[in-house]
């Protein structure tokens, strides 16, 4: 029997948060709640596919009900099938959605694209009767991993938070089992946040590492001086010191830097990434590669993405995307990417991982759960299913 999208929906969200990094603070941030509502019934209940878009990009919801909705929507159903003709094809919706569409300009339109495409992949899969990553896996002629690496971000800006409070949040995350930790940088004082760094170090010692992440913050000169810094640390990496479109800044960066550097999360599309990987000076024997297909077009565009990266010699393995979603978590299960990110404390309902799953040596476990995994976080679910039903 042959599967249709009845509707699109979406709402603009809050979540609101008094924090702060280098560059922006999130006391107005928003976020897209999408849901793919078909006519397919799985287990008794209609099949829904949802998706949201990463924290640190406000929600789309005026381009995803004027462009990207009603594209789909007119489209006759029967162009949206896989040749099954039982289940949705996402490389099809995802056409779809981009008729009309010129080249470039990969800026909001890659979040409203990519928060469609996630709920998209979340319906075959549950149409499937499968785990996101088990179907990947099986797509992509992979074997799944179902332990992924994953690290706790925080260390965010916050007004009245002093070292004591900063060592106490990294602190809670080792004993959660996090064994690699990560703090901002930038929005202070070159000498304040060394103070900073030499506090969590000083806390976590033994325990884990730290990564510091600038938010895209410095020009050429502040970035080197924080790299000759940064240089005396044994730090995880050294994150998004400049414009992330500022190649020339992080090919020049490498040459004061001998440590891991990262950097992807604001580029949304595998021509960027083929560019920083042409003209960025990234290694990829150390480097780091944090693109998040939530921002970027979906995960059709990162199976591009993916491509780009191994005919130009990197692994998989060195990705490990910027979002702390479980869309990202599949992936890295499915395809065994380097890892994820992880909020533990922020951004909820959407971050983090279904009630279930627990940190243990900076690693999970995906669950068995069909789809992408949200009908496994309680609270993330219940708001989901207020859009839909």
């Amino acid at each position: 029997m042959s599967v249709r999208i009845l509707d699109v929906k979406e709402v603009t969200q809050p979540i609101a948060s008094p924090i702060r990094n280098a560059y922006i603070d999130f006391s107005k941030m928003t976020t897209s709640l999408v849901a793919v509502v078909t006519d397919a019934v799985r287990d008794g209940r209609r099949v829904v596919g949802y998706g949201f878009n990463s924290n640190g990009r406000y929600g789309q919801g005026g381009l995803i009900r004027e462009r990207f909705r009603p594209r789909i929507l007119e489209a006759a159903p029967e162009s949206l099938l896989d040749e099954s003709g039982e289940n949705l094809d996402p490389d099809k919706v995802w056409d779809t959605m981009m008729q009309n569409e010129k080249p470039g300009g990969h800026g909001e339109r890659s979040v409203a694209v990519g928060t469609i495409d996630m709920a998209v992949w979340d319906a075959v899969a549950k149409i499937e009767g499968k785990p996101l990553f088990r179907l990947l896996a099986e797509r992509c002629a992979r074997e799944a991993d179902p332990k992924v690496f994953v690290y706790a971000a925080g260390g965010y800006y916050y007004p009245g938070k002093d070292d004591s409070m900063l060592r106490a949040e990294m602190r809670s995350y080792v004993e959660r089992g996090y064994t690699v930790v990560k703090m901002k940088i930038g929005g202070a004082s070159l000498d304040e946040d060394r103070r900073r760094i030499e506090a969590v170090l000083d806390e976590i010692e033994g325990d884990a590492q730290l990564a510091v992440d600038a938010n895209g913050r410095f020009d050429l000169v502040t970035a080197i001086d924080y790299a000759r810094m940064l240089r005396d640390y044994p730090l995880f990496w050294y994150e998004e010191a400049g414009d992330p479109l500022d190649y020339a800044l992080q090919s020049a960066l490498s040459e004061f830097y001998p440590g891991p550097m990262a950097t992807g999360e604001n580029l949304f599309s595998h021509q960027d990434a083929r560019n920083l990987l042409r003209y960025g000076g990234m290694r990829p024997d150390r480097d780091w590669l944090q693109f998040d297909c939530a921002l970027s077009y979906g995960l059709c565009e990162y199976l591009r993405t993916l491509e780009v990266l191994s005919g130009m010699g990197w692994s998989p393995s060195r990705c490990i995307p910027h979002g702390g979603h479980q869309m990202s978590l599949n992936i890295a299960a499915g395809l065994r990417l380097g890892g994820n990110e992880s909020y533990p404390d922020l951004f909820q309902p959407y971050g983090g991982f279904p009630d279930s799953v627990k940190v243990q040596d900076g690693h999970i476990v995906m669950p068995e759960l069909p789809g992408i995994g949200f009908e496994g976080k309680a609270d993330l679910i219940r708001v989901m299913r207020q859009l839909a039903e």
